[in-house]
Parts: structure tokens; sequence; C-alpha cells
């Protein structure tokens, strides 16, 4: 990313704009057109929703941890009528809910599903492809809108074989890039929904950035020198195979597990088919603050762990274990876990690191 700016309306950035408008799609695994805005996952929630609906329309949500909270929350502000259904955050959406709650829905008035595929607060990974099948069994026309914000790249999504409408992404993680880029991947059903929708839209509109895409261009100011770093990462991707990168990411989620297991600490996700290859959520104990284990751990070890939040703030803490990332880089994560546990006085049995060098080698 460490190159001169260069013109965003001449030959050269034109060059660069295709590459990555076409290297992207197969990231999403679509052959549909995928946006990219100079924004946050944030911004590409936003884009997704008021280019598919109006104002007034009903939507269907799930609150399954705090990110999917703040995207209902986004959709209220914007004046859509919510229906979300409460979790206890220990899971991911559950199939069989959506398909009951499409049943009940005899008028048709849901006019989209929001869901989030790898929930980055909880650590639980919703099953995309069981969901777009309970939808189909409805024959519901609702809309598939679905946060893959952590999860494209390090988990396996497929935009058009598991019927998603909008894939909402951001740049910071499974790409390995800064943040500063939010992507929507588009199908036909929604680029027709769009032309429909009536919520004002300047920044956002798809239909103003579909046209200049198509020869490389953006309707204002792109952000350069991230579509540099975007080039690479999609070269990076290549070179190690996705279907690698997939395994990669598992083998070392299944590692951590089996620390934390063997330090004898709660995963907060409590179905195993559903534990994130991304990230690992890991309570402490009643009694203990998880900010004051991860003020230590960074004071002593110069490590930043991820905090709990929302109803999860100062009773959590989260391991990522996505992107750039591999096994010794993990190791020293998890020994900066186990000191740090020891040193805050946290009940725990020593011996995760080995029992993730077990998992590690044991899986070769």
């Amino acid at each position: 990313m460490a190159q001169p700016t260069i013109d965003h309306r001449g030959p050269e950035f034109a060059a660069l704009g295709r590459e990555v408008l076409e290297g992207v799609r197969a990231v999403f695994k679509t052959s549909g057109p995928v946006v990219i805005f100079p924004s946050s996952g944030t911004g590409a929630w936003e884009a997704a929703l008021i280019n598919t609906l109006s104002p007034g329309d009903k939507v269907l949500a799930f609150e399954i941890g705090e990110f999917s909270r703040l995207w209902t929350e986004m959709a209220r502000r914007l004046g859509l009528d919510v229906d979300v259904v409460l979790t206890d955050w220990t899971r991911g959406v559950d199939p069989v809910v959506l398909e009951s709650k499409l049943i009940e829905d005899t008028g048709k008035t849901i006019r989209a599903v929001m869901v989030v595929h790898n929930e980055t607060s909880t650590g639980s990974t919703s099953q995309i492809a069981a969901i777009r099948r309970a939808i189909d069994r409805t024959g519901h026309p609702a809309l598939l809108l679905v946060d893959a914000v952590s999860s494209l790249g390090s988990i396996d999504l497929r935009h058009d074989e598991w019927g998603i409408d909008v894939t909402v992404t951001g740049s910071q993680k499974g790409l390995m890039l800064p943040p500063g880029l939010g992507f929507n991947a588009v199908s036909e059903k929604a680029l027709a929904a769009s032309r429909d929708s009536k919520f004002a839209k300047s920044y956002w509109a798809w239909e103003t950035m579909l046209g200049p895409n198509k020869t490389g261009f953006f309707p204002y100011t792109p952000a350069t020198n991230l579509l540099y770093g975007l080039r690479e990462a999609l070269k990076m991707m290549e070179e190690e195979g996705r279907e690698n990168a997939f395994r990669r990411h598992a083998r070392l989620a299944a590692a951590t597990r089996a620390a934390v297991k063997a330090w004898g600490l709660e995963i907060l996700c409590r179905c195993p088919e559903e534990y994130s290859n991304v990230l690992t959520t890991i309570m402490l104990p009643e009694g203990h603050d998880a900010d004051a284990f991860r003020k230590l751990v960074l004071d002593r070890f110069n490590m930043s762990l991820g905090a709990g939040l929302g109803r999860l703030k100062g009773r959590a803490f989260r391991i990522g274990h996505l992107g750039d990332f591999n096994e010794l880089m993990l190791g020293g994560t998890l020994c900066g876990v186990e000191m740090g546990l020891k040193l805050a006085g946290v009940p725990f049995s020593p011996g995760g690191v080995d029992a993730a060098m077990e998992t590690l080698t044991s899986r070769e």
C-alpha cells in the first residue's frame, strides 16, 4: 500500500479497479457484482439495507451477539419494522426458528432476513446453507442479507450457491487489510429490489457505483492505497488456496479450543457444530474481571486480547485466530494468556499450551 496515490481517473487506476473488482468476486464465490465502498463494515450494512428496502418494511433479525444487535439497531434507526428473535448469545441462528417465523408470516410481509454469519462477539458461526434451505422450504420471498464481516476469506462462504442476496463484509478481517473498505456482493434478486427501494440514498447507491465500475472506475474518490492492498491480498489468497486457508483456520481454532478446555475455562459458544474458526470467546469464572485480566496481559506482555462486548463486557475475552496467522503466532498468544491467567490469580489448570501443541502436531 506504500505507493504513490495515482490519478483515480487515469488508465493505470482503471486497470487496478478492474483487477480488484473481478478478483474479489472469486472470494465471495459469485458471478454477480461486488460493490466496494470507502467505508467500514457498518457502512456496508447500511448500503445493504437502504438499497433493497423502503422505510416501514418489515425485516426479521436474530440477536445472537453484539454485532447482530447493532445491525438490528441500525435497521430500527433507518425506520424499518424489525422483528427480533432474542437468544442467550451461546449459538448461531437456529434454522428451525427461522423457518417457523416465516411460516407464521402468511401475508409474506417480511421483506428481508438479516443473519450474521460469524458473530464476532461470541465466536459462533451460523449455518447459512441450512438457513437458505429453511427459507426455501417455506417458499417465502424474503431477501437473505448476510453479514460476513469476520468470516469472508476465513470460513467457507458461497454467495451464489447458498442463495444469499446481499453479502456484507469489511477489509480488516479475512482480507487482511486495515479498516476502510466495505463490500456488498449483490444477487440479481437484490438488484431488482433496489430498483423499487424508496430510501433516499446517494453515497451508498449501488446504481451509481455499478456504471463506472464496468470500466474500473468509481463515482467518487476511492481508497486507492487500500485497493493496492486488496490486490496483494487477493494474490496471497490465491497463492495459499482458499480451501487450504479454510483448513488452516480450522486447525488453529481447534488448537485454541483445546487450550481453553485444558485450562478448565468455558467457551461461550455451546454448540460444537457452530464453533467459530475465526475467533474463540472465553468466559472467566464469576468474581474475575476479564477487562482487568486483559489489561494485565497488555501491560506485562504487550499483547492485546479482544474485549467482551455488550452484555459480555468484563465477563469474557476473545482470542482471534484469523487472517495472516500461523501456528507460532498462536503459540505465542496462548503462552501470553496462560501466563496472564496465573498472574491474575484466575483459577485454571495449567497445560493449555501443551494441549494446543498436541492438537497442532497430531493434525499434520
